[in-house]
């Protein structure tokens, strides 16, 4: 089985979408959008650039852990992931990411 995406709406009305791996671990998560569409619109790109090594940025926070931003071909970011202790472990999310974000599949959350 591979990763698949998650579409959700907040309380204020917001879309997200999260990606999860083939354990149901969230390994990406967008920003929040005003419309549905627009939320489906951040799916398609991440499935686009996910496979795409040269479209990760990778990070590091001001306590010291790592993580990494997905972005598309403007520069804009499409995803981040989880904070990750090491950078072994923040590239391995990386090449989750890259594994199931191709993922055909979006379920409704």
């Amino acid at each position: 089985m591979s990763g698949w995406y998650e579409i959700s709406k907040n309380d204020k009305g917001q879309h997200s979408f999260v990606l999860k791996a083939a354990n149901a671990q969230v390994i990406l998560r967008s920003e929040q959008y005003d419309a549905r569409a627009s939320a489906q619109n951040g799916v398609a790109s991440v499935q686009k650039n996910a496979p795409l090594p040269e479209r990760y940025e990778l990070k590091t926070a001001s306590d010291g852990r790592f993580y990494f931003n997905l972005k598309a071909s403007n520069g804009q970011v499409i995803g981040t992931s989880q904070m990750y202790t090491s950078e072994a472990s923040r590239q391995n999310g990386i090449d989750s990411v890259k594994t199931n974000g191709p993922s055909a599949e979006v379920r409704d959350a």
